[in-house]
């Protein structure tokens, strides 16, 4: 698998001869010693099958990518470990982009333009560096270009027990960075099948819901760290994730590379019982065909259901939400009332309304997803909540039939500013792709009569219905409880086994100080510019210039960036009534305070129109003393030399990066 095997690169650098009649595997021995590495790993290479064998899967892949709404013209990165599932994944991208079955024979002095593959050292160990080279060669041997990436663990590297979802995290965070520098905008990952089965019963032995047990989406959009921004315009960036090879198994890589005269690598700590995903394989290595078609057979219906489900929810969306400029959002109860929409359908919108809203990544779940199902099924509502990073509360004058869902600051760790260093590109590419995949969309919409699943509530009721729909064999039922169970225990135990209190990935707190010239996003929602004349001037009071930098900042030319509080707009409310502010002798101390005035006005005016749980989320400028300088999104700043904007611009945007397209 593509995405875990990239957290250990592999060691292979002979190249291929003529291949023996049956499956060998060599391990790699350093050149320097004879001890073999403490992670051993092996390089491997099969009996070629017939031609006509890999041209269908040639034809396969093909018909996936145009699903995908790619073409060979795109530029197109792909994710490699060395191990059989991404080679495979580059051998028939190769073949695919260049149109020549025969691509991978052609060497590195013949590289394919734009297809890049990316190889990332998670330098977790003291030889992988040396590995990821290695995969580097050879990849390059196939002809196609290759880049090594190194990730960076700022806060540490992680401990055991978070060492495989913190690698996996920078490991995307990592491919996204190349693809980004690179200016590409589509980035491949070798998934298959039997990654989809493994992770089936991961989730079924979590207890999760049927639009879980769907797997992973064939294709969606990951958001960058920061959008694009460019004023007003300002907009979320993302690349393309495709996963073309979902419906191939894994003895279909094997294949592939045969076909393509590739080795590929080994990596014996994929049978580590100390990792779920292990045990699982483990597991179902042993299970009959039937059993594995009927399995596939179950995760494509729950598919076919998230499809609808995710297609009704974008209508809910478009009908029954209101998203401000200021960041909130306001849902019509009535209209959801109206069309009498399943709980199913009520779950997956209102957790797509609060991440978008919160900005977080993880989506709502267990009692808090049950709160909020109850109180927006409640009408009229009268009471407020805070769930999941937000505040739901009902719209005033609405009489409790609309209902707030604003962001809450309460979070310390989430009231965070980061430094925007440098813009993203915008790529024209990838919002043509999107509009094909929408269009493909509509031929693959499955009728109502044939979704199942829409009224399971448990993993367990999945079970049970697919069993009575016929899509589950007795046995292919009890086999998969089996399962359930086992992994369930085997969780429990080896979490007990393996817990440190010590132990995680520690997020450090990004600053709260922004300087002038500097861009910062505010809770991955509010994209703030602002400027003051040039230090020299202000320092020395040149002619022309109404600005007193002692009664607005310190000498480093410094200001915090917190939310709103109550007292701000009392602040602002006794400004505007103020009719002295500062020397008003002076003609600079008159300007100051009329333009104080002025503004603290107007930005009264703008608060009435805004809710008081809505104000607590715009960004506030204050200098070192706790006075206010600026509270851009509203239009108020102290001084008419200090230039501030705060544009909303969420990172993710309504409905975007959790959902799939396909």
């Amino acid at each position: 698998m593509a995405a875990r095997g990239l957290l250990a690169p592999f060691h292979f650098h002979y190249k291929f001869t003529a291949p023996p009649p049956v499956p060998t595997c060599i391990s790699w021995l350093r050149k320097t010693s004879l001890r073999r590495p403490r992670h051993a790993l092996f390089f491997c290479s099969h009996s070629r099958p017939p031609e006509t064998g890999i041209s269908n899967y040639r034809l396969q892949f093909a018909q996936k990518m145009a699903m995908a709404g790619l073409n060979p013209n795109h530029r197109i990165a792909i994710a490699v470990s060395g191990g059989p599932d991404s080679i495979a994944l580059c051998v028939l991208t190769l073949d695919w982009k260049s149109g020549n079955s025969n691509a991978a024979n052609n060497g590195r002095s013949k590289t394919i333009d734009g297809l890049l593959a990316i190889v990332v050292d998670h330098g977790l160990r003291t030889e992988s560096a040396e590995e990821a080279d290695l995969v580097r060669g050879r990849v390059l041997d196939m002809g196609i270009k290759c880049e090594v990436a190194s990730c960076i663990w700022l806060d540490g590297k992680p401990k055991l027990g978070h060492l495989q979802e913190a690698a996996r995290d920078k490991r995307y965070e990592t491919l996204q960075k190349i693809c980004i520098e690179q200016r590409i905008g589509v980035l491949l990952i070798a998934h298959h099948a039997d990654d989809q089965a493994e992770l089936f019963i991961l989730r079924l032995s979590r207890n999760s819901g049927v639009l879980g047990l769907a797997g992973m989406a064939f294709t969606l959009q990951r958001f960058s760290e920061f959008p694009i921004f460019s004023g007003k315009e300002s907009k979320a960036h993302s690349i393309l994730l495709v996963r073309p090879l979902l419906e191939f198994s894994k003895e279909d890589m094997y294949n592939i590379c045969r076909g393509g005269n590739q080795q590929w690598v080994e990596d014996p700590t994929n049978r580590s019982r100390l990792y779920v995903r292990n045990r699982i394989r483990e597991s179902l290595s042993n299970m009959s065909s039937v059993f594995k078609a009927e399995l596939q057979a179950t995760i494509s219906a729950c598919r076919r259901t998230r499809l609808h489900v995710e297609r009704i929810c974008r209508l809910l969306l478009n009908k029954a939400v209101t998203i401000t400029p200021h960041g909130y959002a306001v849902i019509d109860l009535g209209v959801l009332h109206l069309i009498e929409a399943k709980d199913i359908y009520i779950a997956k919108f209102v957790t797509l309304v609060v991440q978008f809203i919160s900005q977080r990544h993880r989506p709502v779940r267990g009692n808090g997803l049950k709160l909020l199902l109850n109180y927006l099924r409640t009408t009229p509502c009268k009471s407020a909540l805070t769930v999941a990073g937000c505040y739901v509360c009902p719209a005033p004058g609405s009489k409790g039939t609309r209902v707030l869902v604003c962001c809450s600051s309460d979070s310390s760790s989430h009231t965070v500013l980061k430094l925007c260093s440098q813009n993203c590109y915008e790529s024209s590419e990838l919002e043509q792709i999107a509009l094909k995949i929408e269009e493909g969309i509509d031929n693959l919409m499955p009728d109502l009569s044939s979704v199942p699943f829409l009224d399971a509530t448990s993993s367990d009721a999945v079970l049970t219905e697919a069993k009575t729909n016929g899509i589950l064999s007795n046995s292919s039922h009890e086999s998969i409880v089996s399962l359930q169970k086992q992994e369930s225990e085997n969780f429990k135990a080896v979490t007990e086994a393996t817990s440190d209190p010590t132990s995680g990935h520690s997020i450090s707190s990004s600053s709260k100080l922004i300087r002038p010239g500097q861009v910062g996003y505010f809770m991955n929602r509010f994209l703030l510019d602002w400027n003051v004349p040039d230090v020299s001037v202000v320092k020395l009071g040149a002619e022309g210039q109404c600005f007193c930098s002692s009664c607005i900042f310190d000498d480093e030319m410094v200001a915090e960036v917190r939310c709103m509080v109550d007292s701000d707009w009392m602040y602002l409310h006794d400004l505007s009534r103020t009719k002295k502010m500062g020397d008003s002798s002076s003609e600079n101390g008159m300007v100051r305070m009329n333009y104080a005035n002025l503004t603290a006005g107007r930005a009264l005016a703008t608060l009435k129109s805004i809710p008081v749980a809505a104000r607590r989320a715009l960004p506030v400028l204050v200098n070192a003393e706790g006075v206010v300088l600026s509270i851009p999104s509203i239009g108020f700043s102290r001084c008419p030399h200090l230039k501030a904007s705060a544009v909303f611009c969420p990172r993710l945007p309504l409905g975007g990066g959790h959902s799939s397209f396909l």
